[in-house]
């Protein structure tokens, strides 16, 4: 029965296609993750502001300074996963028709 078992997952996992490429899938974690700690650091700095804390020093600048550049990094991630999407179907798209 184990024998039988591992020719079946052997045979499905040799014949499914890939449906997600590595690169789009490193960009898109690229994206989420960049956007994600953007998205903390404004929390934080909101959390901050309503307890009045002290943002003068050295750790806050740091917060202070993610949030733009996540979010401009991930806005890039974003079109560059866009960009190679496109490009992988139109060539999938013409490789079928020919």
């Amino acid at each position: 029965m184990g024998t039988r078992c591992a020719s079946i997952l052997v045979t499905v996992a040799e014949n499914t296609p890939v449906t997600v490429y590595r690169t789009e899938r490193v960009l898109t974690y690229m994206a989420a993750s960049s956007i994600g700690l953007a998205i903390l650091g404004i929390i934080a700095l909101i959390i901050a502001g309503i307890a009045r804390v002290n943002t003068e020093g050295q750790i806050w600048v740091t917060v202070a300074v993610i949030p733009p550049i996540g979010l401009t990094l991930g806005v890039g991630f974003a079109i560059a996963f866009i960009v190679v999407s496109a490009i992988r179907r139109a060539r999938e798209s013409k490789d079928a028709v020919n």
